[in-house]
């Protein structure tokens, strides 16, 4: 009997030891350096939504960022973190211990893609650029209506959709929209945000410098109130060719062509936007300046000289008119 106690007893201290070293052994090993990564920067590993602790170990292990996912695994379950962990894609710093990796996922401090909108550009160009971004998934089948995209700066991560980065365009246009409206001046000439828009997307094309943007919508405010065309090149080449740029001139047929959009020929405000306007020139309709300007025109600085008269008009034309034949001539020079 004592025999058998004693080994029994043996067995107990050898399995405990056993278990206290092999104890030792995995949490030694969570947080030991990993492996060097070939470029000596990070690693990129993408880690799918709804992969379980498993998959991750094994993603991880297959990538060479961990030398063994059972490490991993088992360190992961012993901090009790493993529903913690995050999908996304990661760039794993080389070296980066299992413990530190571990703490990336649960951070979920992922890689992100960004797409850049211009103010100004029509739902069709803006479509063609979610179309073509690399990162993004899934199709558009169908071009948003006019002005219902806010130009903005997205973030996203590898694989988001792209019906869903574009629902995001329309939130955000429909948000700022909703709160500009709110604050908007008394006596605008417009009822609708809808007509807010459409004539937010001509200050957006009448002008790139954004200080003027409040001047130039006062000019139409001003000029609607009134009852006097806009006479705005943007909605003529609209009207021609959806936005695309004509890459000449607008010849005096087309100045005359009647189509909806032409706002030499029609009253008011063309029936839809001609572009999707940004924040600013959203702001600046809701609130335009305080002016009695009814005339704008390029002044050589890539901005605008603004007038109350016909007469301060023409004569602001005549020199602008001036500095073109001043241009032109030394542009021959140079040939």
């Amino acid at each position: 009997m004592r025999t058998f106690l004693r080994v029994f007893f043996l067995l107990l201290f050898l399995v405990v030891a056993a278990g206290a070293a092999g104890t030792w052994y995995v949490f030694k090993e969570f947080d030991a350096p990993g492996p060097q990564a070939p470029s000596g920067t990070e690693t990129i590993v993408s880690i799918p939504m709804g992969t379980g602790l498993n998959q991750v170990a094994t993603i991880l292990e297959q990538n060479r960022v961990v030398r063994s996912g059972l490490i991993f695994r088992i360190g992961v379950i012993v901090n009790r973190k493993a529903a913690a962990l995050k999908a996304g894609e990661y760039g794993i710093p080389s070296g980066s211990s299992p413990s530190q990796i571990m703490q990336i996922l649960i951070e979920g401090k992922s890689i992100v893609y960004k797409l850049t909108v211009a103010e100004g550009l029509t739902s069709a160009t803006i479509i063609d650029l979610v179309r073509g971004h690399p990162i993004l998934v899934g199709e558009v089948t169908e071009i948003p209506a006019e002005g219902s995209l806010l130009p903005e700066t997205y973030v996203f991560d590898r694989g988001t959709n792209r019906k869903d980065l574009v629902a995001r365009m329309q939130a955000d246009h429909t948000r700022v929209l909703d709160e500009l409206w709110v604050g908007r001046a008394k006596d605008l000439p417009f009822t609708t945000k809808n007509e807010a828009v459409t004539l937010a997307s001509i200050v957006e094309k009448e002008t790139g410098v954004a200080s003027e943007r409040p001047r130039v919508a006062a000019v139409f405010v001003n000029r609607l109130r009134k009852g006097m065309k806009l006479q705005s090149d943007p909605t003529i080449i609209y009207g021609l060719t959806k936005g695309v740029p004509l890459g000449r001139g607008i010849r005096q047929s087309e100045l005359e062509k009647p189509t909806p959009y032409n706002t030499y020929v029609i009253p008011g405000l063309p029936p839809t936007p001609i572009a999707n306007p940004g924040k600013a020139s959203l702001a600046a309709v809701m609130n335009p300046a305080q002016t009695e300007d009814l005339y704008f025109v390029a002044d050589g600085t890539g901005g605008h000289a603004f007038a109350a008269t016909l007469a301060e008009h023409e004569a602001n034309v005549r020199k602008w008119r001036e500095i073109e034949r001043q241009r032109a001539a030394a542009s021959n020079l140079r040939r």
